[in-house]
């Protein structure tokens, strides 16, 4: 895999180097801190991945992932891709965002509320979290220009995964979930 030479102007840690994802919402509150490890780039973005056991918290909720898990910040910032290893039931999670990128070494960004979801469980792909999507960009006042192109951006991601187009394909996803089980992150 090699570097993304459109997304160097923040220094990259070394692939397997731990750090954290983190998240916050419109008004600067605190929301998801993923822990996770720098896998690489390829054509599609950033990748980091989440072993099995690793910690995901926000104010009032944390989890520990029981599947591997690998996610993807392309260069727009404007979404992060999210593929989880079978068996879990949920394929892909795709947090939609603002200013998703490299912030004093660490990856971080704005959770925008909409989020697009595949399921193998039978439920098959949509766009979640529209009630929240709709009273947050009133509450916070979303801008009209982010909001008309983000509600596209949801449908265009909702089609692409769908279709499974690459890079939400397992295809593209399974070769950074290897480079992830390459590393020695216990």
């Amino acid at each position: 895999m090699s570097e993304d030479p459109k997304s160097t102007s923040d220094q990259r840690p070394a692939p397997g180097t731990r750090t954290i994802f983190r998240w916050r919402k419109w008004d600067g509150g605190p929301h998801w801190e993923h822990d996770c490890a720098y896998l690489g780039s390829d054509r599609w973005g950033q990748w980091f991945g989440q072993p099995a056991g690793w910690r995901s918290a926000r104010p009032g909720a944390e989890f520990v992932a029981e599947h591997p898990n690998v996610t993807l910040l392309p260069p727009s910032g404007d979404y992060a891709y999210t593929h989880n290893a079978p068996p879990h039931h949920v394929r892909v999670y795709i947090d939609l965002a603002w200013d998703a990128g490299w912030r004093g070494g660490e990856p971080t960004g704005i959770d925008m509320d909409l989020d697009v979801v595949r399921a193998d469980d039978g439920r098959g792909t949509w766009i979640d979290d529209r009630d929240e999507w709709d009273e947050h960009r009133v509450r916070f006042g979303y801008p009209r220009d982010l909001v008309t192109r983000l509600e596209a951006l949801a449908i265009d991601l909702e089609r692409a995964v769908a279709a499974r187009e690459a890079p939400f394909d397992d295809r593209t996803a399974d070769t950074w979930l290897r480079v992830l089980a390459g590393f020695d992150l216990s």
